[in-house]
């Protein structure tokens, strides 16, 4: 049975709703596609990172092409994590030349129950896939839709915030523009 309770909770929730709705409507104007959080990130990356998305969002294994700069025809799969918890989504049977992951702040093991995730940028990820792959392998890890990746993997990645050793140097701008999403 309801009670007065669990009704006023499914009230306030449909209200929320109905704003986070229109809120989304607005992001998908902007995105020209729907505002959940795989696109969104890949709009980001897109414009931060000079990445041509392809047309087609199934393509297999990569989500576009970079289009200058040194990573100049190199094919890209972006990953938006509301927390980072060192596990990425792997497909071996389609590998880009590149993954790039934006992710909210590092997460501990916990329940997600009483949480909040909310769409953040805290770390940036460049990994280079096939030369991860190989290390992954070397170490028969699991590969697939959860693989564990160790911390030092993630940190010889990180790209933002800027270190002396990432594997690629951003420009102002982009540290700029990353930094509008960070918690």
């Amino acid at each position: 049975m309801l009670n007065a309770q669990t009704t006023g909770a499914i009230e306030q929730l449909a209200a929320l709703i109905r704003e986070r709705n229109q809120i989304d409507a607005q992001i998908a104007a902007v995105i020209a596609r729907p505002a959940i959080s795989g696109h969104i990130g890949e709009f980001v990356a897109s414009h931060v990172f000079g990445i041509a998305l392809e047309r087609d969002v199934t393509t297999a294994g990569y989500d576009g092409c970079f289009i200058a700069g040194p990573l100049a025809g190199k094919t890209v799969n972006i990953k938006a994590y509301g927390k980072r918890e060192n596990a990425l989504d792997i497909n071996s049977d389609h590998v880009p030349d590149r993954y790039l992951v934006l992710a909210g702040p590092k997460a501990e093991p916990a329940t997600s129950r009483g949480g909040h995730r909310p769409w953040v940028i805290s770390e940036v990820f460049l990994f280079d896939a096939r030369a991860l792959i190989d290390r992954l392998r070397s170490r028969q890890i699991n590969i697939g839709v959860a693989t564990s990746v160790t911390s030092a993997e993630w940190e010889t990645a990180r790209v933002f915030p800027p270190s002396p050793s990432a594997p690629l140097k951003l420009p102002e701008e982009s540290i700029r523009l990353l930094n509008l999403f960070r918690a």
